[in-house]
């Protein structure tokens, strides 16, 4: 395959710490940089943010096929990614991510030595969506969870294999997520509610900010099948004013799905 056929993926982080630094920015002239080279090949993206845990690094820049980690990016690099990554396929390398201890240059995130020892579950599709298309959610994977519950199984069945799982709270006191929503399933009343506490009231914990920022399609999808399986008609997702952009984004999110 030729340069010329070649097709990048560019995912901008558009989360909240890469934002503060001036990425919407970055989107923007790279969206301009992109239309002025006559790139037809290349699919400019917003994403949430790919370095969780190395947020100080930001604004961060993801390029597909290749994995590769652009940190610390500045509007004055824009131009140099452009005709040097993306129109002659070569790697900018003094943007490319070094390694804190060796220094030596990690191209790819997967590489990453910080990344390679995690196993993400939950943050996984993070950075490598983006979090206001359905259809990368839905290109992941998504969704199909909540097909195979209400389609193939009963609500029973579900809170069964929760049970199975070993799934727990993420709060602290780690209770049994399976018992939680077989103690709801059981509960007397015709009407029920299914809640997600993204508050985060803990100083310094954004957990939910990041996943509701990122993936809000998987915070849907899993109050849904939480919802179907407890018997509830309706569902809440409480998030903080303080977070704009998880509150637009899940709103997106929801008139979406």
């Amino acid at each position: 395959m030729s340069n010329k056929q070649k097709k990048y993926t560019v995912f901008v982080c558009q989360e909240t710490p890469c934002l503060s630094m001036g990425s919407d920015e970055i989107y923007e002239l790279l969206k301009k940089e992109i239309s002025k080279a006559e790139l037809t090949n290349v699919a400019l993206e917003i994403s949430g943010c790919h370095g969780h845990g190395l947020c100080e690094q930001g604004p961060s820049i993801t390029i597909e096929p290749g994995g590769f980690f652009y940190i610390g990016v500045q509007k004055e690099d824009v131009p140099e990614i452009v005709q040097s990554h993306l129109k002659n396929d070569t790697p900018v390398q003094r943007l490319i991510y070094h390694d804190p201890l060796s220094n030596k240059p990690v191209s790819s995130y997967k590489d990453i030595n910080f990344y390679n020892k995690q196993q993400r579950i939950v943050l996984r599709d993070c950075g490598h969506i983006n979090p206001e298309k359905i259809e990368h959610y839905i290109e992941k994977g998504g969704y199909t969870a909540l097909e195979k519950a209400v389609t193939t199984m009963t609500q029973e069945e579900v809170i069964a294999e929760i049970l199975q799982s070993g799934l727990r709270g993420r709060g602290g006191a780690g209770f049994p997520t399976g018992k939680k929503w077989e103690f709801c399933r059981k509960a007397p009343g015709d009407q029920k509610y299914m809640i997600c506490n993204a508050d985060e009231g803990d100083p310094g914990a954004f957990m939910d900010r990041s996943i509701l920022e990122a993936n809000p399609h998987s915070v849907i999808e899993g109050l849904t099948i939480a919802g179907y399986a407890i018997g509830a008609s309706e569902g809440y997702i409480y998030v903080r004013t303080e977070y704009p952009l998880a509150v637009r984004r899940v709103a997106t999110a929801i008139e979406q799905a």
